[in-house]
């Protein structure tokens, strides 16, 4: 983890724009002795922050707040820059005039994914081009790399900053209420960045991952206020997003041995949008629930051999 931390922050000083500055926030990192040795070297040209845990969107928060200059730029930790980053991210919202701009990444490491781009492997059907879009976004047609994410700072205070109350996946709402009030966001298919990017796992975490999809997803239907014609568009997709994300938990229930719940996840897909993959899955699950746990881990194995 240090070892990550020191490389992320070399690639930062590696830039070939001098003219910016780099805000650290330890949001409460139980590795923070580490963290703190990789960035000791660093000291004297960073705004270091600690907080106790409160998650990815207050860190970012603190960061926007302690914030000077006009446009935020986003880092993970185990995420890298190329030299030339903002300078090209830079030209590309002067000449498209936008509010937020998302580069292409290259990922390495050692994921299945590793030497494809993240355009490539999440978005193969939406080429990483052109306007980014309220619907797009929704409909995961398109989707955007926090760490590929330079955008003007006045635009994010006036919707509100991160949602705090989201573990995960407030990145994705933050960008549809960016958009959603008219921030003109755009691709850049480019690959200006390295990223470590993981394939989901049956764990805690993957779960969490999609319900809080799930939790976005309502504050559409709820909080956004949207003109007649694209509230229906809007939700025909987020009917057809809430089936898949249902039905991803129920695979992930199912790997785990959780078959009620897998039982339950596969209802409210079938629910939300009538699907015969859902109805074959319930059927199963009430007949011989291990046989189709074994066919699911069998084929996610193979799955994952064929990315690889």
């Amino acid at each position: 983890m240090a070892h990550n931390n020191r490389e992320t922050l070399e690639s930062v000083f590696a830039h070939t724009l001098t003219n910016y500055e780099i805000i650290i926030v330890n949001d409460g990192s139980p590795d923070t002795e580490d963290f703190e040795q990789a960035v000791e070297p660093f000291k004297a040209r960073v705004h270091y922050f600690k907080q106790e845990n409160r998650g990815a969107g207050a860190a970012r928060n603190a960061g926007l707040r302690a914030a000077r200059g006009e446009y935020i730029a986003f880092l993970d930790a185990d995420d890298l820059w190329l030299p030339n980053y903002l300078e090209e991210q830079f030209r590309f919202i002067n000449e498209h005039d936008c509010d937020l701009v998302c580069a292409n990444a290259m990922n390495f490491g050692d994921s299945v994914f590793a030497g494809r781009t993240y355009m490539e492997f999440l978005m193969p059907k939406a080429p990483a081009t052109g306007w980014i879009t309220f619907l797009g976004l929704v409909s995961a047609e398109q989707s955007l790399n926090t760490s590929g994410v330079v955008a003007r700072r006045e635009p994010i205070f006036d919707v509100g900053l991160f949602d705090e109350s989201l573990r995960n996946s407030q990145d994705f709402d933050l960008w549809l209420r960016l958009v959603h009030r008219g921030a003109r966001a755009a691709y850049h298919d480019r690959s200006l960045l390295r990223i470590r990017w993981h394939e989901g796992s049956l764990s805690g975490d993957e779960v969490n991952r999609i319900i809080r999809q799930l939790k976005v997803l309502r504050k559409i239907e709820t909080d956004f206020d949207l003109p007649e014609g694209e509230r229906e568009n809007v939700s025909r997709a987020i009917a057809r997003r809430r089936t898949l994300l249902r039905f991803e938990l129920g695979k992930i229930y199912l790997g785990q041995g959780e078959f009620d719940k897998a039982q339950a996840s596969f209802a409210e897909a079938r629910i939300a949008a009538p699907n015969w993959k859902a109805a074959v899955a319930l059927w199963a699950l009430d007949i011989c629930p291990h046989f189709l746990q074994t066919i699911y881990l069998r084929r996610a194995h193979k799955a994952r051999q064929r990315l690889a």
